[in-house]
């Protein structure tokens, strides 16, 4: 008896160590390039898990979220921030799910939710001299889009122009590869009117440069009902005058919701230590930049999401007590769009 007990205890001792063992080193994050909220908030996600979990985080900067997925999807990456839109569209796939009649992401059936997040904010940005002062008065004018290796900026342009009943009929196109890419047709004069998200570096460096300020889309009942019909999991938000770059009065942005995804064959071990590390330090993540002011626990688990969770999440949300009945009939829901 008291051999059993000795091993019993030695096991308990060797577990920890045992599961450490077997994480691997490192584990990848993709993201967006350098300059973009996205590249800030994998770059805070990365420090965090690599602080606190048995492996370390590495950032994989891409040029849009559509040229890493097929990473996720295949088991090649392990990690990626991405956004609600881009999933609905990338899980659901061409053959099921468009916006505007258009759906140019590859099918990827295999990712999952680990974690909801901030959410984004993108809005038109013009330059400061402009006289524009809304969406309406970018009509005829030349506006940055195409956006082949950004796709989520053709959306966010799209439910922009959406939002007052507009088309990209209503504008001269400036073809540009990706956000950043925007930017800098509006800094070189070649372009009218472009965007990018709320308090990107991107955006300071263009204020530097030029001065730049953002414009509102239409925020009435009306401009709302347009924008959410256009683009399901859009929905607008006001920003107060002077609250971040740009904003030089009060302006109406474009909000979606920030994922933190993993690929279903991701071992639930790996994606339970990543969101341990976030979930036990997630008030470090504010001082790191203001968008984390609302990557909080209470908006970890929403039943309104795109993709269904990761089965790791789930086993520690229900650990924690707040997987609920609802969440999980969610994420049936979810799974039979791809049995």
């Amino acid at each position: 008896m008291r051999g059993r007990w000795f091993l019993l205890v030695l096991v308990a001792l060797l577990a920890p160590s045992s599961v450490a063992a077997q994480a691997p080193k490192s584990v990848a994050l993709g993201t967006n390039p350098p300059g973009t909220v996205f590249y800030t908030v994998a770059s805070g996600l990365a420090k965090t898990v690599s602080q606190a979990a048995p492996f370390q985080m590495g950032i994989q900067p891409y040029t849009g979220t559509s040229t890493f997925l097929p990473l996720i999807n295949s088991g090649e990456m392990e990690f990626g921030v991405v956004n609600a839109v881009d999933m609905a569209l990338t899980y659901r796939g061409p053959a099921k799910f468009n916006i505007g009649g258009k759906n140019p992401f590859p099918h990827s059936p295999n990712v999952r939710l680990v974690m909801r997040g901030s959410p984004l904010l993108v809005g038109l940005l013009v330059h400061k001299g402009s006289p524009f002062r809304n969406i309406y008065d970018v009509k005829g004018k030349r506006m940055t889009g195409e956006y082949p290796a950004h796709l989520a900026v053709w959306y966010n342009m799209f439910g922009h122009l959406a939002s007052a009943g507009m088309t990209w009929n209503d504008v001269k196109v400036v073809p540009v590869p990706a956000v950043n890419d925007g930017v800098d047709a509006l800094i070189q004069g070649r372009a009218d009117v472009t965007e990018h998200a709320l308090g990107a570096a991107k955006v300071k460096e263009a204020d530097a440069a030029v001065g730049v300020r953002h414009i509102t889309i239409d925020c009435s009942a009306e401009g709302e009902a347009r924008l959410r019909k256009a683009v399901p999991g859009y929905y607008p938000r006001i920003i107060k005058a002077g609250t971040a770059t740009a904003v030089v009065e009060d302006t109406c942005f474009i909000a979606y919701d920030i994922y933190l995804s993993a690929g279903k064959n991701v071992p639930d071990a790996v994606v339970e230590a990543t969101l341990k590390a976030i979930w036990e330090n997630v008030d470090k993540l504010p001082p790191l930049h203001p968008i984390f002011r609302e990557w909080t626990r209470e908006r970890a688990v929403e039943p309104d999401v795109t993709i269904p969770y990761h089965p790791g999440a789930i086993r520690f949300y229900k650990e924690r007590g707040v997987w609920t009945p609802t969440l999980e009939q969610a994420q049936q829901k979810l799974l039979a769009v791809n049995p």
